[in-house]
């Protein structure tokens, strides 16, 4: 209804309203943009809708709007803290709309323009939840860097961005002269749990999620504490330029890849509307399983002369729109909060659920961090809770339903004695966790490290699964790793040539016989060869997974220099270190812990023993190979039956396949599983792209197929 229809008193409820909001989303912006780390009161889902209805106001009634309103400008404000920076060109946001709407008014744009031979192709990328940062490169070398601020003006934080070793101080000459980098500094999920743990244990409270943690990080005032932090960077735009250096925005993208700036491997050149319906159906599915949080995808015009035909409002380019995922929670019962012991000592308390399906994952089992994150949510045994993914990636109980909690609920008292070893749990002055006593006593901690050294993705020996783990380790066979290569030794029938061991060999064990032991002995004896990458997993490093330990297996190739190196990266001046830190995805915090392990005399003991009963082969990467799939483009979706998505995805690239995450015009095969919708597959088929099941599958890549 138009404003001149309304009464006197309809239009003061209006005019009230809108100004209320512009009210609400500015305090709600200086919480979330201006305070280190950000402190919002609300969920970003809470915070789109008070945007939204602002925006339907002023466009039924233009005749209230401002060109100070939150929806003409850009989010933020500069802090005080920081010396301000004006932007060459506005940083924009991009607004949240259905990316029909974006295709829709493009095409009646080129109606306009009379060119409606002209493709509409759209380069899809997932939406990083981090900081918004602003590069300057003159001559080639980084001069300045600056967060969004309010669009106009940000925060010069020059030498944080320096700190972060994704980010490059020197440009190749093929860059223009004069180049704005944009981009996203964000904290990896898991950089973001270890961060989150030490601030914990410093006695601090830890940002809520990494979105929280990078902003912190980022707007320290006090570079050092910048350095320190785990920080990274994508690249995916750019501001002012001193000559154009690509026509798509594609092809740009590809530019700054090569200049050396982190790029997202799951961005897609999509060319039509069922390719990007696709595209967020499989990132929406995928995003678990991402080392960063993603809360939607941004679609913009492949074409640059396309983008600056369509152009731009005040706040937001016309060329572009962010379509973010639908938040999932769900229900389910709380049935038992359990004690686990690490291989630390942490007593954490665990919440064994009612399981329940999350992002594609049935989630049965979510920490509950501490006795204090019980306390304060009064988490009860039966209780009905509220279960999401943090950062859609952890399982993570969020509260109590006290309208579904049963009469005889009671508080959960922490156990003052370890649940395993019984001995005493402590909790240090400023710690939020108790730890066991035990130390190497406690059979959770040696235990769970002999665990993981036999564990499939380390030393993988078969016939020593954790039963036979625990049965060795009960009759105090196995305290060490080296103990494993002890065992034949110690449990075969004696023979002339050896003496009698004190032990009953392990064929006249109940359940075992000749055979079976036999075949134990063998492929532990096959396990005394092992590639460095495989070696250095089975340590059991705090944050040294399986990619972390290719990375390192990559760097230095032999155990001999990765020994070497460690000793000498110990002081922290040395150029071993700053190789160390240097390497993508290690890192300060990393670097740390490994440190940290060459520093315990314990563990170069244990090296050195190994390093007598095994051979640690030289990394080396794999050979290429000629296969049915030799350079294909594969995709997997849904749940496999003959193995997970990850095997396959190894056994894939094995064979000489890329596999990626999403679906394009480029994409050879897409192979399907349970649980993947029937219009999904229709709409794949629709793309000419060849769909096959898992037995199509396993013969086509035995040869069998077509």
């Amino acid at each position: 209804m138009p404003l001149s229809q309304l009464t006197e008193p309809d239009k003061n409820i209006i005019e009230i309203r809108i100004n209320h909001l512009r009210q609400l989303i500015t305090h709600h912006n200086r919480l979330y943009y201006e305070n280190t780390p950000p402190q919002p009161e609300i969920s970003d889902s809470d915070y789109d809708a008070l945007f939204k209805e602002l925006q339907e106001l002023e466009t039924r009634f233009p005749e209230f709007q401002s060109p100070d309103s939150p929806t003409q400008t850009v989010g933020g404000f500069a802090s005080e803290g920081f010396k301000k920076v004006l932007h060459a060109l506005p940083m924009l946001s991009i607004e949240n709309k259905p990316v029909t709407k974006l295709l829709s008014e493009v095409r009646n744009i080129i109606k306009e323009l009379k060119d409606e031979s002209q493709p509409i192709d759209v380069v899809a990328e997932p939406k990083i939840d981090g900081l918004s940062c602003s590069i300057r490169y003159e001559k080639h070398q980084l001069v300045r860097a600056a967060t969004r601020g309010d669009g106009l003006e940000g925060e010069d934080i020059t030498e944080n961005v320096r700190s972060i070793s994704e980010i490059p101080k020197t440009l190749p000459h093929e860059a223009p002269e004069i180049v704005e980098i944009r981009g996203e500094v964000y904290m990896s999920n898991s950089d973001f749990e270890l961060f989150a743990s030490q601030q914990k244990g410093l006695g601090e409270k830890p940002p809520e999620n990494p979105r929280n943690a990078a902003a912190g990080s980022l707007r320290q005032l006090d570079p050092s504490v910048t350095a320190s932090r785990p920080l990274r960077f994508f690249a995916y735009a750019w501001g002012e330029l001193s000559s154009p250096f690509a026509e798509t925005q594609w092809d740009a993208l590809q530019a700054l890849h090569r200049w050396g700036f982190k790029v997202s491997d799951d961005i897609s050149l999509l060319h039509s509307l069922d390719e990007m319906l696709l595209y967020f159906e499989e990132m929406q599915e995928r995003r678990g399983e991402l080392d960063f949080t993603i809360d939607g995808i941004v679609y913009k015009l492949n074409s640059l002369s396309l983008q600056e035909q369509v152009g731009q409002t005040n706040r937001a380019p016309r060329w572009a729109v962010a379509q973010k995922f639908p938040p999932e929670k769900r229900e389910t019962i709380l049935q038992k909060i359990a004690i686990s012991v690490g291989r630390s000592g942490a007593l954490t308390p665990v919440a064994e659920l009612l399981p329940v399906r999350l992002l594609g994952t049935t989630v049965s089992n979510a920490t509950l961090h501490n006795q204090d994150e019980i306390e304060c949510k009064d988490f009860r045994e039966g209780d009905t809770v509220v279960v999401q993914r943090a950062g859609d990636v952890i399982p993570q109980v969020v509260s109590v339903v006290l309208e579904k909690r049963q009469p005889d609920a009671v508080p959960f008292v922490f156990p003052p004695d370890c649940p395993i070893c019984g001995s005493k749990a402590v909790r240090e002055p400023k710690e939020a966790v108790w730890k066991c006593t035990g130390g190497l006593t406690c059979p959770a901690q040696s235990l769970e490290r002999l665990k993981h050294f036999v564990s499939r993705d380390a030393f993988n020996i078969e016939g020593l699964g954790e039963k036979n783990i625990e049965l060795f380790y009960d009759k105090g066979l196995i305290a060490s790793p080296v103990d494993i290569f002890r065992l034949e030794a110690l449990l075969s029938l004696p023979t002339l040539w050896q003496q009698a061991s004190s032990h009953t060999p392990l064929e006249q064990w109940d359940g075992w016989g000749e055979l079976s032991a036999n075949n134990l002995f063998k492929a532990i004896r096959a396990k005394k060869k092992i590639p460095l990458d495989r070696f250095i997993y089975s340590l059991g490093i705090p944050q040294v997974g399986e990619v972390t330990a290719k990375l390192l297996a990559d760097n230095y190739v032999s155990l001999e220099n990765w020994r070497d190196s460690m000793g000498c990266a110990g002081d922290k001046k040395s150029e071993a270190y700053r190789h160390l830190i240097a390497i993508d995805g290690i890192g300060p915090i990393v670097a740390e812990e490994i440190l940290s392990f060459f520093a315990e005399d314990h563990n170069i003991q244990v090296l050195d023993s190994l390093k007598k009963h095994l051979t640690v082969e030289d990394y080396a990467k794999p050979a290429k190979v000629s296969s049915p799939i030799s350079g294909k483009i594969v995709i997997f979706t849904g749940e496999l039956e003959k193995r997970s998505r990850k095997a396959a995805k190894i056994e894939a690239e094995k064979l000489g396949a890329k596999v990626a995450s999403t679906v394009s015009s480029k994409t050879d095969f897409v192979v399907v599983g349970a649980q993947a919708g029937p219009k999904k597959i229709e709409k794949i088929k629709e793309l000419g792209i060849k769909v096959l099941s898992e037995s199509e599958w396993d013969l086509l890549i035995n040869g069998d197929g077509e």
